[in-house]
Parts: structure tokens; sequence; C-alpha cells
């Protein structure tokens, strides 16, 4: 059961009344026993009440004003309750920085404002922007622990721990809850009723796998809505690697009984499934079936090929993961062995620099206990845990209850590793200590980069958040905008955004940015840039600073960037070429860099991201438009059919390849208007 309160501020006096605070639940209701099930509904109607409210400039504070200013918060901080919950401090502009939890709401939020000296530069600095804060009330710590989990995860603040690498390892994902299930590439692990076996480290071994399994075991690999439409076996089948159930040519128990097979190979059950594989071979081979006994066979030095690849190192039948922590003055490295089945599946790390480590001032015991609790929020729990420290009695009993909450199994979790596991644990912090030597030559490069955009754009702060923007159109038609993001020198795709231009008509790029950047900003709950790039000269840079000046954020920083021109003529023999040139308001002569410099890539990279991610959005809609265009003229098509189209092919070049049987297959399409169709694509 998760209690919401509103927002706490210094500037509003009538918090700390008996009439506001009735006024509070009126307008955020408490969640009663009965209504637990609706948590996170709840949750998500506060949420938008709470970012309702009005949103103003952050203003800078002098020193005595900020003083007084975290004076006035630790007076407001001691009416809190003492109950266990999550609390969201809030900066002047109402944008969420930090999400923590706590036994003791009262104490832990009023630890913040008391005159700690020894409070890291970093916590006194997130400490100096806290305007307000919300806090949740939980029944449980353990509910606090999933709730802040959550919370950050959906306003990623900045002043949290951020596990940048998380999407970049896949798991192999069976789809139970499927009539005829199939195997996915899933990046989360969600409650849905599915198996997922991982994380694996290699993107293309996974794909080798799901392969494997597909033909040896004939899965299907097909999609749902393909499945539907078809009235007869694809080539899959004709080719003898799929079973297909699409057309009813297997039933469901003899279809999961391939499955089942398959799991177990996953499950670490691979000389099982050699032994049953040889005896068919064998079988088949007695009866003079030499064809499908060669291609059991081929199955079977597969298999053997893909087991030679991995470790064995226990012949327990546990998933395990080891972690280990390699730590210098410029940061941190979490190295995650997993061990799935007594076999080792991969290892990845987690770098924490100075910039991410996130605001938790305590030991570090807490900073690792919150760096498990967000792992482990979107990936699978494992039968046993093996940390580098020792996190205390306490925190191991409420942490090991969130871990069995998660996954619904006993859970053991311990700081002192088996004789068995001892050697891949110094092999895992051998491979922290590579890691994380790769990963501090990497930060510094960045680092180095993004200092000398300061000093050549004469910023007044390291541009840690970079936005660049561009416009694509095609004479003006289906004009988009792309907004890219990096951070520390590296995307950030999940700040990336698209703006499909409303109010421009023609092929008209300065007033198409000048949209963008009006629209953009005014979004006061996204954090603001160090840097705004747009791609362009002098044009392009004019609209952006009106832009910027329209809304009031002439403060933000902007340069363009005008592409490399290379010049020839017949008269000379050389072909000379300009370098990209970069230019700021106010000044005539654009800003060179060096390309082999750091500083140069970063900028360059982000606008040819930039540019990728405007023409590929550009393109979608054009083809969108075309495949409306053309069937707008096909009599007898209505809203229905159109629809049921644009659902089984949603795109003309779908269209195009599509065979005059699949068209009079697909839902809610008659023979006649398929045959039109056809026709077109097909004269």
């Amino acid at each position: 059961m998760f209690i919401l309160v509103s927002h706490l501020s210094v500037t509003d006096d009538k918090l700390l009344n008996s009439r506001s605070s009735r006024n509070f639940q009126q307008k955020f209701p408490l969640v009663t026993e009965g209504q637990s099930g609706q948590n996170h509904n709840c949750m998500d109607s506060a949420d938008k009440k709470i970012k309702s409210v009005k949103k103003i400039r952050p203003s800078v504070l002098s020193t005595e004003e900020a003083q007084k200013k975290i004076a006035e918060m630790h007076l407001v901080s001691s009416t809190l309750t003492k109950e266990p919950g999550v609390y969201l401090m809030k900066n002047a502009a109402d944008v969420i920085i930090y999400v923590g939890k706590a036994k003791n709401l009262r104490n832990r939020v009023k630890s913040y404002f008391l005159s700690n000296k020894d409070m890291p530069n970093r916590v006194k600095h997130m400490v100096r922007q806290v305007d307000r804060f919300d806090y949740i009330v939980t029944q449980t710590e353990v509910e606090a622990f999933l709730l802040e989990a959550s919370l950050i995860k959906k306003h990623r603040p900045k002043y949290n721990i951020r596990l940048k690498d998380d999407k970049a390892y896949p798991y192999i994902k069976c789809s139970l809850n499927e009539d005829f299930p199939r195997f996915y590439i899933a990046r989360r692990v969600k409650a849905d009723k599915s198996y997922y076996y991982g994380p694996y480290t290699n993107s293309l071994a996974v794909r080798i796998t799901m392969q494997f399994l597909n033909q040896t075991f004939l899965i299907r690999d097909c999609s749902n809505g393909f499945m539907k439409t078809r009235k007869r076996p694809c080539l899959t089948y004709d080719m003898g690697r799929c079973s297909a159930p699409c057309v009813d040519l297997i039933d469901k128990a003899k279809y999961k009984k391939g499955i089942q097979k398959s799991l177990e190979f996953l499950e670490g059950q691979q000389e099982k499934t050699v032994n049953n594989l040889e005896k068919q071979m064998l079988d088949f081979a007695k009866n003079e079936n030499f064809e499908v006994a060669a291609k059991i066979r081929d199955q079977i030095k597969s298999i053997k090929s893909i087991l030679e690849k991995q470790t064995v190192v226990s012949t327990d039948q546990i998933d395990i993961d080891l972690m280990t922590l390699f730590k210098q003055d410029t940061g941190s490295l979490v190295e995650i062995v997993s061990v799935r089945k007594g076999r080792v599946i991969g290892s990845r790390p987690y770098f924490f620099n100075n910039n991410n480590m996130g605001a938790e001032y305590e030991d570090e015991r807490h900073w690792f206990v919150s760096f498990l609790n967000h792992y482990y929020d979107d990936n699978y729990v494992p039968d046993r845990i093996v940390i580098p420290i020792d996190i205390g009695r306490e925190l191991l009993s409420l942490f090991l209850k969130v871990l069995e909450s998660r996954s619904n199994k006993k859970v053991s979790l311990d700081h002192v590793p088996h004789d068995k596991e001892k050697d891949l644990v110094l092999l895992a912090e051998k491979n922290a200590k590579i890691h994380f030597e790769k990963q501090a030559l990497l930060t510094a490069k960045k680092d180095e980069g993004l200092k000398l955009i300061q000093e050549k754009f004469k910023l007044p702060e390291i541009p840690r958040r970079i936005e660049c923007y561009d416009i694509s159109n095609f004479q003006g038609y289906e004009s988009v905008g792309s907004q890219v993001v990096s951070f520390d020198g590296l995307p950030s795709k999940e700040d990336y955004r698209k703006y499909k231009i409303k109010t421009v008509v023609g092929p008209n790029d300065f007033e198409s940015m000048k949209e963008v950047l009006s629209r953009r900003f005014a979004h006061k709950e996204l954090p603001d840039p160090q840097l705004i790039l747009v791609d362009g000269g002098k044009g392009q840079l004019k609209m952006a600073c009106e832009a910027l000046e329209a809304v009031g954020r002439s403060d933000i920083p902007v340069a363009g960037i005008a592409k490399a021109r290379t010049e020839s003529s017949f008269d000379k023999q050389e072909v000379s070429a300009t370098q990209e040139r970069f230019y700021l308001p106010g000044r005539q002569n654009p800003v060179i860099f060096r390309e082999n410099t750091e500083a140069y890539r970063i900028l360059v990279s982000l606008r040819d991201e930039a540019h990728r991610f405007a023409i590929e959005f550009h393109r979608k809609l054009r083809d969108q438009e075309s495949l409306a265009s053309i069937l707008d003229h096909i009599p007898g098509l209505g809203p229905k059919k159109r629809e049921a189209l644009d659902k089984a092919y949603p795109t003309v070049e779908h269209l195009k390849k599509a065979t005059l049987q699949e068209l009079q297959t697909t839902p809610g399409i008659d023979k006649k208007i398929a045959e039109v169709i056809f026709k077109i694509f097909n004269p």
C-alpha cells in the first residue's frame, strides 16, 4: 500500500496548518488497504497532478539566501511522518532531481538540511538546488525499495545513480502464455508468464542460439500477426525448419513437446538433448532414412560446438551472479559474472565515474545496495548472489526480502564465496581491473573533449548535456525535426525526440528550426542542456537564438555547425575541401576544431546522428503518406479495411512484396479488393 502526499515547499506556510493538510488529503486521497491492488494507477494519477504545479525558472541564490532556505527546509522536514517511504527532491522548476527511500522519512529527509561539513560536494550542490519535496508513505521498507527503483526508472533524476549499460545485454524469452510459443530477444525481464534465460553478453551468440533452437526443434520464428494471416505453409516449412502451426499441421501438445526440449537445452540439460538426438539418429539410420539421420547428425554437431564455447564451473544446477568491485579516485566499476546451470554465460561491467555515482552520501554499503536495487529491478534474479562487501545484517535481511518479493522464490545473498567459486571471483576481479582501465581512459578522453568545447565556445560550464537539432524535408513536404542528446560525450538515446512540423508551410528550415526549439523549451520539466547545437550555418543559428529568446531561454549557449564542402573546378588540378565550421552568436569567423580531437568527434558525430534520426523519421512519414494516397483511389476500401491493411502492411514496400494469396487472406480484405491492390503493384 502506498500513501501519496503532495509537495512541501518553504514558500508555502499553509502547509504547516491542519486545514491545508485536509485539503491535501482531498486532492491526493489516501490509499486504503482495500485499494492496494491499484497502487500504480493511484501513483500515476497523483503524479500527473503533482506535475500540474506551476513551474518557475530556477533562480540563483546568494550564499546567505541559500543558508536561510536550507534552514527553512529543515524546519519543514521536521513535520514529516516517521513511517517508511520514498521522497522526491525537486528544484525551483519543479523538476525531480533526486529520489530516495527511508525507513524513517522525517529523520532521513531532515538529515539533508543539517550543517554537515562531511557531506560530499555533490550532495551539497544537490541540497542547494532543492526547492521543495514530495513524499510517498509505504507500509514497509521493502515497498520503499521497490517504489524507489520504479520512480528512478521513470523520472531519471539528475543526482541518482545511473545504470547506463543495462540495455545492451539480451535475454532469450520464451512466450509460454501463447498457444504456440516462440523465442524472442528481450532487453527487460517482465512479469508476463514468460521464461527468460540470460543475460548474455553477445547478441550474435543469442541470435545463433535462437536460430539453432528454432531449426532443431521446429519452433516458429514468425510474428503473431504474420502467423494469423497464413493459409498455407511458408518457405521456412518447405525447408524443413518449422512445423507450420500457422495452418494446423501440428497440434498444440506435439508442438509444446518441442518447446519443452528447447527449454531443457537452455536450462543446462544439453547432454540429455544430445543423447535423445543420438538415439533418434540411430533409429532413422536403421530404417535407412539417411537424409533425416544426417540432419540430426548436423544438429548434434551444432549443439556440441555451442557447448565447447561455454565454461563449466560447477555441477550444481543453480543460477549464480558473482560480483566484484574495483575502485580508484576517478570512479568505481562493478563486474558481474553470470553462471547459469553451472555454465558461465558471460560477464558485464558497470562503470561509475564521479558524475554518475549518485548523491547517496552514506557509506559504501548503502551505495552498493542502491546499485543492486536498480540492477535487479530490470534483470533476472538468480538463486544465489555473491557480492564483494559485507552490507551488514540489517541491510542484508531487508534486501533479501526485496529480492524474494521480485522473484517469488528463495534467494541466497552472501559476501563470502564458496571454495569452488573463489577462482571465478579472482577471474572477475581481473576482468574488473581491465574494464575499469578501459572505461577510465574513455571517460578521460571524453572529459578532455568536453573541456576543449567549453574553452573554444567560451561556455560558463562543461557541456555535460548537449542537444543537437536538425530539420529534414523533401521540397517542403513532410517536414520534420529531430532532437538527439549526448551526456558526458556519449549518446543518450532515451532523450531523443521527433517533431512533426505543424506551423511552417514549404521548405523553410529556418522557421522550422524556430518551431522545434520553441516546442522543446515549452517542456520545463526536461533538464537544461549546457549547449545547443543546430545543423546549419548562420541562418539556422539566428533562428535558434530568436526561438530561445522568445521562450525566455537566451541564457542557454547555442552554436551552429556547417558541413564541410568540397570545392573543385576545371581550371585547377587540385581539389580543395573546407573543414567543419562552428558558428557562435556575435562572432563573424567560425570556430575550427582539429579533426583528430575528441571534441571534433563528439560534435560531428552528434550532428550526423541528428541528421540520420531526422531522415529516418521523414522517410517513415513519407512512406505512410504514399501508401495512404495510393489506397485513397481504390473503390470499396473503407476506413475499417484501410486500418486492417495498415496493420498487416505498414509501408508501400510491404504491399509490393505481398503475394495475391497473402492479400486475399488478410483479415477484413475481400478477394476483389485484394486483386485490385495486387494489380496496382504488379501491373
